[in-house]
């Protein structure tokens, strides 16, 4: 392989020594290539060509390490269920470095499920193909609907059994993403009194992900108001889409504002604010209407960790002006949630700018009309573009009474009339159809492809789910069977498990 395939340029290894632990994959006795993601690869300046096939699986896998890789496991911390770790860090993943991408974005390439590290905590360090696959549908749906969210650029058989209820056919992800900081990466200094580290932390995240900050005034109070408002925004994108991440620990949030770890997540099917997929969510804390909620505490785990950069201490501490600037920031995000969140909304409305309170109510009671009649979430949505196009019968069909909807149907008609320079309700369903999926990674169909790859070593099923996921819009014949919801009975019971 060429030495120039990867052009890798590590800062998280070279400026910020002592936040990990140098560290090298496991070697698998027999890699395969299950999945590779040619697209990205492209994206990331390498070639496919080379990658895809058994040069591509030995490194995918971890056998071979390509030139210029600095293998590491990062050191973190995180509040899992509302209780703090003080150490967690990568337990089965190594950081191998950083690429520059074609539009010059940094990018780590992460291999998960890859052995033991310093932080496995006893565990083994392996994923099973069941999972590391899972993360590959659920990843690449987020990034077709445009949500910011970590991608996969491989998936490598290992040859060899984990063992978990059952022996599994073992699996390795190569993961892509913006970054691997997460809130917890400052908690594990911050939980040391380590105020310095925590400042060089801020300083590389600052550097990375918000050059305009570098040497300003209040450029740590800067990062949490920078932080909050990707969180706010993306958290808005995951309450339009219905999906439910399902452990949202401090550690699975992170600084860039992506979507990280796939585990227990899934898309809610029928309404129900209250959903709960996650088998180890017992409580129901990281239920789909608590997303908001959890991802605010999050930040203010952040915002304690910055208190005393934003004093501008070296000893550690924070002055109450400190303390009164973090918290406006974090008193702010329920409203930059609540802007974000209606801008989708109205979109998915097909409205455009109108009074904030009487679209908030609107769309507040469609959504309750949803959970009152058990209507799909997703099928709800994108039959009101056929209603809006003039064909109200596709979405009557959804509710168990087909006059449920009529009321509501005609304050919305009104709403978009009241418009001034309303476009034509075609137009309007055209735009609707945009921003309304008609495809998900339905939980019965990631079940059927998962199943059938750990099980009979066919991988059809995924492929054909994954490029129906990649035109979530398009509603056409090849992709029917994907628009369709389980019966009751299944998605009434159906759990997600954290693969580890």
């Amino acid at each position: 392989m060429s030495a120039s395939m990867f052009r890798f340029d590590n800062t998280y290894a070279r400026e910020l020594r002592g936040f990990y632990a140098p560290w090298q994959p496991a070697s698998v006795p027999s890699p395969s290539l299950l999945f590779f993601n040619r697209e990205l690869a492209l994206e990331l300046g390498l070639d496919p060509e080379v990658l895809d096939g058994s040069e591509g699986a030995a490194i995918f896998a971890g056998n071979q390490v390509p030139e210029g890789a600095e293998p590491l496991a990062q050191a973190y911390a995180g509040h899992q269920f509302g209780a703090f770790s003080p150490q967690l860090g990568d337990g089965r993943a190594v950081l191998l470095g950083e690429v520059i991408d074609q539009l010059g974005r940094r990018r780590d390439i992460m291999l998960k499920g890859s052995g033991r590290t310093p932080f496995s905590r006893g565990g083994d360090g392996k994923a099973a193909t069941g999972p590391m696959l899972r993360e590959v549908l659920i990843a690449e749906a987020m990034h077709a609907l445009g949500i910011p969210t970590t991608r996969a650029l491989a998936v490598a058989g290992t040859g060899e059994p984990v063992y978990r209820q059952q022996p599994l056919p073992g699996a390795v992800l190569t993961r892509v993403a913006a970054s691997h900081l997460r809130v917890g990466t400052f908690e594990f200094f911050s939980a040391r009194s380590e105020t310095e580290r925590v400042r060089q932390l801020a300083d590389y995240a600052i550097a990375r992900h918000d050059p305009d900050l570098v040497g300003t005034t209040d450029r740590y109070l800067a990062l949490l108001q920078r932080v909050a408002q990707r969180q706010a925004a993306l958290i808005a994108q995951w309450m339009n889409v219905g999906f439910i991440h399902g452990v949202m620990n401090t550690d699975n949030v992170t600084i860039s504002g992506e979507t990280i770890d796939y585990g227990p997540c899934a898309f809610m099917e029928a309404y129900d604010p209250d959903a709960v997929f996650s088998s180890i969510d017992q409580g129901g804390r990281y239920a789909y209407s608590n997303q908001p909620l959890i991802a605010r505490w999050s930040l203010a785990r952040l915002a304690e960790t910055l208190l005393p950069l934003i004093a501008g201490e070296k000893s550690g501490g924070a002055v109450p002006k400190a303390i009164g600037q973090a918290t406006e920031v974090i008193d702010a995000f329920p409203e930059w949630y609540a802007a974000a969140l209606l801008k989708g909304q109205r979109e998915k409305l097909g409205l455009q700018g109108g009074d904030d309170e009487p679209d908030r109510a609107l769309a507040a009671d469609w959504l309750t009309l949803l959970h009152q009649h058990g209507v799909d979430f997703t099928l709800g949505w994108r039959r009101l573009a056929d209603a809006a196009g003039g064909d109200e019968m596709p979405l009557r069909s959804l509710f168990p009474q087909p006059q449920a909807p009529s009321a509501w149907l005609a304050r919305w008609r009104s709403r978009g009339e009241s418009e001034g320079s309303a476009p034509e309700w075609s137009e309007r369903a055209e735009r609707m159809r945009r921003v309304n999926p008609a495809v998900i990674p339905r939980n019965h169909r990631v079940e059927e492809a998962l199943s059938a790859a750990s099980e009979k070593e066919d991988l059809a099923p995924f492929r054909r789910l994954l490029t129906a996921l990649h035109r979530p819009y398009d509603e056409t014949q090849d992709q029917a069977e994907y628009t369709e919801p389980a019966g009751a009975e299944v998605t009434a019971c159906y759990r997600t498990f954290c693969g580890t």
